[in-house]
């Protein structure tokens, strides 16, 4: 007989595969000149901002599914802005990348993520520099630059592009901890999108207003109602799926599911872009790239697992084993006040945080063993 349970985790872990990695895809379908022909990057995160701060409100205020947080003008000013300018600018500069560089050599780069993340939670004080550690994020910093080095079509504009977008996220991560964590507060998917997306949205109207509207005054561009409402229902989707995601497992499965969403990605890019080319420098990069990803999870994991029993006997720790994927489900709960499902306390540190890239509107922590990603985001189509 099939265990229900379990099967219901695959599923979802199915959904979300396919949802991170469809997103991605179809940005880069809207966006290439070659296809769809949308050019417009900012504009198209604007319309993503758009209709997931229009649903969450709806989830919040109408259909009353959520309750929103308390929040005060000083939190939102302080909080709030800040980490929806650097989301802002991620996405930004996340989506203008699809412009110059391929999906499979993006996903490459986006091994970088766990650096970023890193130096800038030692940089601001909320993390320690230590030698294993470092050591694991030179490793992947040298796979990223082999992996780079053998791109055919490599694009110094497009990999800059992505560089500062991976490092605009990873201090929208590190100051979610420093600053919300420090008010006592934490946002699910729904609350985040509800608070985050509107301000976002102001803050892409800037460079829009600048860049992107005298394009569209003198340009003949394109605008399918359904492929546009399509796109960005599928990156709210991608959001609520990492939410049953995680709420049915542990960050060890969500971090192998994310490996294998990438591969998974890379393969299926160069079939649906053959302009996609991936040689054998590029796997090799990629692959010691990952190997580093592995490694720092080991140690991220193993560090829990000390804290948590020090002095557990061998047979304690057999027995327990079988519930630690399920004990490290402790989610979307970083702090210590509840966004709208529950408080706790939260003891992690930005440099365990792991969000699918295409999600970063999910709460940042994963659990109190697994938190680095997103992937895979950006939530709304990075």
């Amino acid at each position: 007989m099939i265990n229900k349970p379990l099967f219901l985790t695959y599923v979802y872990l199915f959904i979300y595969i396919l949802l991170s990695s469809g997103v991605i895809l179809y940005n880069k379908w809207v966006l290439s000149p070659k296809y769809f022909n949308f050019p417009l990057p900012i504009t198209l995160t604007m319309i993503h901002m758009a209709f997931s701060g229009a649903v969450a409100f709806f989830l919040v205020r109408v259909f009353k599914i959520v309750s929103p947080v308390k929040m005060t003008f000083e939190i939102y000013a302080t909080c709030v802005v800040p980490i929806s300018a650097f989301f802002a600018s991620s996405l930004w500069f996340g989506n203008t990348a699809y412009l110059h560089i391929s999906v499979a050599f993006i996903q490459m780069l986006k091994a970088l993520m766990p650096v970023a993340t890193f130096l800038m939670a030692v940089l601001c004080g909320i993390d320690k520099a230590r030698c294993d550690v470092f050591l694991n994020m030179l490793l992947v910093s040298v796979g990223v630059v082999v992996s780079s080095y053998g791109e055919i079509h490599f694009n110094a504009v497009g990999t800059v592009y992505q560089v500062t977008g991976i490092f605009a996220e990873a201090l929208r991560l590190v100051l979610t901890q420093v600053l919300l964590q420090k008010k006592g507060l934490t946002l699910n998917p729904i609350t985040s999108l509800y608070y985050i997306a509107p301000c976002s949205f102001v803050f892409l109207f800037v460079p829009w207003y600048l860049l992107e509207k005298p394009v569209m005054e003198v340009s003949q561009i394109q605008f399918n109602f359904w492929i546009f409402f399509s796109n960005a229902v599928c990156a709210l989707a991608l959001n609520f799926s990492i939410f049953l995601v995680i709420g049915r497992t542990g960050a060890v499965t969500i971090r192998v599911a994310g490996v294998l969403k990438d591969w998974i990605l890379i393969a299926l890019s160069t079939v649906i872009f053959p302009e996609s080319t991936i040689t054998g420098l590029n796997i090799i990069g990629y692959a010691i790239a990952l190997c580093g990803v592995v490694m720092y999870n080991y140690i991220k994991v193993r560090d829990v697992r000390a804290s948590q029993n020090p002095v557990e006997s061998l047979p304690d720790r057999i027995t327990k084993d079988w519930k630690f994927e399920k004990k490290s489900s402790d989610i979307y709960v970083p702090d210590n006040i509840d966004d709208n499902e529950g408080s706790s306390g939260g003891n992690g540190t930005a440099s365990d945080m792991k969000l699918d890239e295409e999600t970063p509107l999910v709460s940042s922590r994963l659990s109190h063993i697994g938190r680095t990603q997103l992937t895979n985001q950006y939530a709304t189509g990075k």
